[in-house]
Formats: C-alpha cells, sequence, structure tokens
C-alpha cells in the first residue's frame, strides 16, 4: 500500500487525506497547530467563541455537485443551514442599502432609493443572475478532461463566461461610478479600496448567495473542519499534531521524508503540500525548483496584490436579533489605516443566530478590517517590537468599542475586546504568506492562473489548496485535495472512488 504524506491540516489536507483513505493508500497528515483546520478555525475567549473563517460557503446548496463533494467529506453531513435574509446591509447617511438573498427584493429596494438608476440596476440584476448557473467544476480537473469533456465543460459556462470577462475588465471603483445615487454607489465602492481590484469580487459573491448556493452552516468554521477530521479519522487516517513540517529530504528528484520541527521524521512514496504556495517554493523547497507562474505574482504585488486583515472580536452583553447579520456603517474619526488611507467604513458581522458562540443573554460580534501592502509592512515593522505590538492592538480594540458605541448608543458600557488578529496572526498560525487569507485578488491587469500542482523537477510531491485557482477559498481547497489524488490515482492505474 502506498503511503502519502499530507504537509498541513487544513480543508486542503483534510480533502485529500480522506480521498487517499477512500482509495486505498495510507496516509498521514502532518499539522503544526494542536488542532486542525488551518484557516478555517475559531477560538474561544471570555466565555464567547470567534468564528474566524466562514462569512459564507459556497456550497450549501443541495442537489449541486459541491454540496455533495462537502457531504462526501463529513463537512455538511447531517449539518444544518442558516440562511441570512441579507448579504450585507451598507449605510450610507439616512439611506440602508441591502444586498437581499432574493434578488427581486434587491432590485425593488435599489429602484425605491433611485429611480434615476433603474437600467443599470435592471442591468446588474439580470447579470447576478446569469451567474445562478455557474457551479464549481468539482468532478475532474482540466488536465485530466478529454477534448469532449473538455467541449462539455465549456458549454456549461457559456452564461457565466462573459459575465465573468465583462466584470474583469472593470475595477470596483469604476463600476461604482456608473450609479448615480451616492448610496448605491458608496454602497458598491466600498467592497474594495482603490488599485484596480476587479469587479468581479463583487458580482460573483453575489451570483452565489442571490442564487441560494451559498449560506452559513451552524456551528462554524471549527465545527466544520473537526468534521472533516472525524471523517478522515474514521477512515483509518493518522493525524499528527504540534508537527511542523521544515525541510524535505530529497534525492534524485524524488522527496523522500519530510523532517518536522519536534526532530520527528516522516517517509511516504508521495507528498502533497497542502499549504501555503510560498511556503513549500521558498521554505521547504529553498527556491531551488521555482514556478514562474508563482514567481510573476509573488513579484508583483501591484498586479496581483494579496490581503490580510484585522479581526477583532468583540463580546456584547444583549441581544442583537433586530440588526442585519452582516452591516456596512461609517464612521468617523477612527484611527484604523487601509492601503494608507483612515478607514471609512466599518463592517461588523454579529452571531446571534449562533446561541452557544456567547453567555445566554449575550452575542459574539467579529468585524474585519482589510489590510493591503503598506499596512501589510507596518506590521512587519510592529511586530520586531512586542511591546508595541501589543500596544497597538489594544488600541484599534478601543478604537472598534468607541465606533460601536457611538453607531449604537444603547451598548455602551456593554462591550468588551475579546481578541484583536492582525496580518502576522495569520502569518504565525497558518504560515500564510504576508498574513494572507486568500489567494491573490483579483485585478483588471492581473491573469488567471489555474495550476495542476505539480512541482517542475520533482516527480512525487504535489501542491493542494486554495493557491492553485481562482478565487480561492474553502471550496478551491477542497476541490484540489481531492483533485490531486484523483491524479495520483491515474498515475496508480487506481480507479478513482469519488464516494
Amino acid at each position: 500500500m502506498k503511503k502519502i504524506i499530507m504537509i498541513g491540516g487544513g480543508i486542503a489536507g483534510l480533502s485529500a487525506g480522506i480521498f487517499a483513505q477512500k482509495n486505498g493508500f495510507e496516509s498521514i497528515i502532518l499539522e503544526k497547530n494542536r488542532s486542525v483546520g488551518g484557516e478555517c478555525t475559531g477560538w474561544d475567549r471570555q466565555g464567547y467563541h470567534i468564528d474566524g473563517c466562514i462569512h459564507w460557503l459556497v456550497g450549501t446548496k443541495e442537489g449541486t455537485p459541491i454540496h455533495q463533494l462537502w457531504v462526501t467529506v463529513g463537512a455538511l453531513d447531517g449539518v444544518e443551514i442558516y440562511h441570512p435574509e441579507s448579504f450585507l446591509a451598507f449605510e450610507h447617511e439616512d439611506t440602508t442599502v441591502h444586498f437581499y438573498r432574493d434578488l427581486e427584493k434587491l432590485k425593488t429596494s435599489w429602484l425605491a432609493i433611485s429611480p434615476e438608476d433603474k437600467d443599470n440596476i435592471e442591468e446588474f440584476c439580470n447579470d447576478v443572475e446569469k451567474l445562478h448557473s455557474f457551479e464549481f467544476g468539482v468532478g475532474k480537473p482540466m488536465d485530466m478532461m478529454n477534448i469532449i469533456e473538455k467541449m462539455k465543460y465549456m458549454a456549461s459556462m457559456k452564461d457565466v463566461g462573459p459575465i465573468m470577462q465583462k466584470y474583469g475588465k472593470i475595477s470596483v471603483q469604476e463600476y461604482a461610478k456608473r450609479f448615480q445615487h451616492p448610496a448605491l454607489r458608496e454602497a458598491i465602492a466600498s467592497f474594495l479600496p482603490e488599485g484596480g481590484y476587479s469587479a468581479s469580487s463583487v458580482i460573483f459573491p453575489l451570483g452565489t448567495f442571490t442564487g441560494n448556493q451559498s449560506s452559513i452552516p451552524l456551528g462554524g468554521s471549527r465545527a466544520l473542519a473537526t468534521r472533516m477530521m472525524e471523517r478522515y479519522l474514521s477512515l483509518g487516517g493518522i493525524v499528527e499534531t504540534s508537527c511542523e513540517a521544515v525541510d524535505l529530504d530529497i534525492n534524485q528528484n524524488e522527496v523522500k521524508r519530510v523532517i518536522c520541527q519536534n526532530s520527528r521524521s516522516f517517509k511516504g512514496d508521495y507528498f502533497i503540500a497542502a499549504c501555503d504556495a510560498h511556503v513549500l517554493y521558498e521554505r521547504l523547497l529553498k527556491g531551488k525548483y521555482p514556478e514562474p507562474e508563482f514567481q510573476k505574482r509573488f513579484n508583483n504585488p501591484t498586479d496581483y496584490p494579496l490581503a490580510s486583515n484585522i479581526y477583532v472580536g468583540i463580546g456584547y452583553e444583549g441581544t442583537m436579533s433586530d440588526i442585519p447579520r452582516t452591516l456596512r456603517f461609517p464612521v468617523k474619526s477612527v484611527d484604523i489605516k487601509q492601503n494608507n488611507e483612515p478607514i471609512e467604513y466599518l463592517q461588523m458581522t454579529h452571531y446571534a443566530y449562533e446561541p452557544s458562540f456567547a453567555p445566554k443573554g449575550h452575542t459574539a460580534v467579529t468585524f474585519a478590517v482589510n489590510q493591503f501592502q503598506p499596512e501589510l509592512d507596518t506590521w512587519d515593522t510592529l511586530a520586531k517590537r512586542r511591546e508595541a505590538y501589543n500596544l497597538e492592538k489594544t488600541r484599534i480594540g478601543n478604537e472598534i468599542i468607541k465606533a460601536m458605541e457611538k453607531r449604537f448608543p444603547h451598548m455602551e458600557d456593554k462591550l468588551k475586546v475579546l481578541d484583536v488578529a492582525t496580518p502576522k496572526t495569520y502569518e504565525r498560525y497558518c504560515n500564510a504568506y504576508r498574513g494572507a487569507f486568500m489567494g491573490f485578488w483579483p485585478t483588471i491587469r492581473g491573469k488567471m492562473m489555474v495550476h495542476n500542482g505539480r512541482i517542475k523537477g520533482l516527480n512525487n510531491i504535489f501542491l493542494s489548496g486554495q493557491w492553485l485557482q481562482p478565487p480561492g477559498g474553502l471550496p478551491v481547497a477542497l476541490i484540489t485535495g481531492k483533485d490531486t489524488i484523483m491524479r495520483l490515482c491515474k498515475q496508480e492505474k487506481k480507479l478513482f472512488i469519488s464516494r
């Protein structure tokens, strides 16, 4: 029986491990932390639970291939799904713009705000609706398809392709300027700052949300990863936690073993790097097996930006059932920066629908502030001075409290900071390059990359995870973990078992 060693116990590593076990391989997952999940995690603070990942998950719609894949790996098997009414509520002066799940309701509410934007609103809604036919390709990866399968796949994209091209060629900011009403204009523009970010970053998530393809599995991110681990263990897999891979023993174009920080080493026939791409190429492979497509992107942060965030957990002594789950509201005099400019809006998400996340009668709340290249550099500098770094985290937490109390006066003296995670937290916990929580963000100048995970010059190690193809995130990690095992089954002349 051939042995596969997975480096990383995030969603990609768990997916690869589950399908390795299903297909007759022996496998071991090596995870640097004490628990699996990678960035799909959550943590407990002061009696509250802070969910650290899932804002919405593509694949919650029953009857779709991606949903079946999530069920197969145990993530959504028998799990109740929460369907929030709106993706986001955006406040601008005395107007609230709702991004409703019901697309007709969204259109009607926007027309009530701005009848003069009728043409733009209808075009926007029509284009979002066309994305309802989009489905993640969860069958064979493109490099394993025959010509007929490729033609069928291209035919399935006939509605989606033109929409993605249309919005991929215009920035979020330029697209927002088409709308006359300032509330609609600002609502769309607030998704991403200046910098040439593609408007596809707005329309694609709304397409999956309004098409009922993305919602929220109850229990949160950590519970989802735990269910996948339990499925993997039930199939006979082995998980080694607190076991960070730090080196590879390579001989004659093959990896022989993984050497871990705890001085243990693991031999295998195949190795799957289900980890950060930069960690693989620069740290484990020491730059000796460069991949031009990744080098081009890592060396050009303008066209291929990475983003992290400041993630703040807040505990509220009260309930919030009358407030939209995710609310973006304007702030003034809040000293937190994004792209070297003071932020103008804060985005708040509450978990009133998850009563176990907080003490009885209380609510867990999170805030996410995206951080780009200038702030990432600042955090790098701050982290070298531990006291200054901790003081900055405390200051930011207090700024969030101040902004909440101004927006919600009835919450005064009922709020407390639970935790503040920074880009350096993502870097430390997940080995995420520059603290990135996603892959490369789409810009109008950047080119999409779909990578097969093979490492040129090495025969038995593969990369899996969200870095391999857009848009990144958990579904891509799930699919690429499975795809790698499909490729190994073909190499071993095995029939791939998908369920």
